[in-house]
């Protein structure tokens, strides 16, 4: 392997903070190794505005680094997992999923503490339609508008009034040491997390296995088996981010305790399941979940949505 590696990324600051990451982890590992990084525009960082499920969905915030690598300008990608689709183009690999962070949704506002303080019709923004739902379910006395962009845009828009409050990933908060803008940490029974949701992954061409090697020793086991497990749920039940879909895994000893819901935009149907699995088998225990999902409404929930 050169002793030179590229890591193509993301532009924002979050998507470079978690490029830098992954470069000092691997420059810890070989005090010998240079690393830098390709910071890249992506389609999905364009559409400031745009709804990503009707733009062609989160794999606008990969494609051009997945060209980075099929061109042999970056030898490795850094993604924020709840971004990677379910299912790689042929001849890219997931090499590593590393430690995940803290996988709630942060509850942001500058005047309450809580969605249930906000007053009736208060405008709460998101950029998800998993979060929409529920908290439209919940608080269903409150205004849930789309919000894009960065998270430093976003942050902006509610600092200007756009927004009574805004519902963020906590994660990309206490990355750029931004703890102090949350809130309130919303409980996973209260606003369940994304598939893969905190977790970055690395990616590369499936036949550079010295990139697999490099990156081995970044991976975290306990984490990987969570989110195989919650993309599993996704891929089963159609894999792409126009469905309004929590899938959050927890290990537990030798066992994973997987939840998962399916839900209509509006908050008015949700289907919800979990189920326990072995360690060992993490799809096997999401396309469980996923049939048990099926059978408790999300199958119909699915198809209004298709419609």
């Amino acid at each position: 392997m050169s002793r030179r590696v590229v890591i193509a990324t993301r532009r924002s600051r979050l998507a470079l903070w978690q490029a830098e990451h992954v470069k000092a982890r691997l420059e810890a590992l070989d005090g010998g190794l240079s690393v830098a990084l390709l910071a890249l525009s992506t389609r999905g960082d364009e559409l400031l505005e745009a709804s990503l499920a009707g733009a062609g969905g989160k794999g606008l915030f990969v494609k051009e680094l997945e060209g980075a690598l099929a061109q042999g300008r970056a030898d490795l990608a850094v993604h924020s997992m709840k971004d990677v689709p379910v299912e790689l183009p042929p001849g890219y690999a997931l090499a590593a999923i590393t430690e995940r962070e803290d996988p709630r949704d942060a509850f942001v506002c500058a005047g309450h503490a809580s969605l249930a303080e906000l007053g009736a019709g208060s405008v709460v923004g998101t950029s998800s339609l998993r979060r929409q739902a529920q908290i439209a379910e919940r608080h269903p006395r409150l205004q849930v508008r789309p919000l894009r962009g960065n998270l430093d845009t976003r942050l902006a828009k509610l600092d200007r009034g756009e927004y009574a409050a805004i519902v963020l990933a906590a994660a990309g908060l206490k990355r750029l040491g931004l703890s102090a803008r949350i809130r309130a940490l919303l409980p996973v029974e209260e606003s369940l997390p994304a598939a893969g949701q905190a977790a970055l992954g690395i990616e590369c061409l499936a036949s550079r296995t010295d990139v697999v090697a490099l990156v081995a020793p970044l991976a975290d086991s306990a984490s990987t088996a969570c989110v195989r497990a919650e993309r599993a749920v996704n891929r089963a039940l159609g894999g792409n981010c126009a469905i309004p879909l929590g899938a959050y895994a927890e290990l537990e000893g030798s066992r994973l305790r997987l939840r998962a819901l399916v839900a209509s935009p509006d908050g008015e149907r949700v289907a919800r399941a979990q189920a326990e699995g072995d360690v060992e088998a993490p799809e096997a225990l999401g396309e469980h979940v996923a049939e048990l999902l099926r059978a408790r409404g999300a199958a119909e929930i699915l198809a209004a949505l298709a419609r």
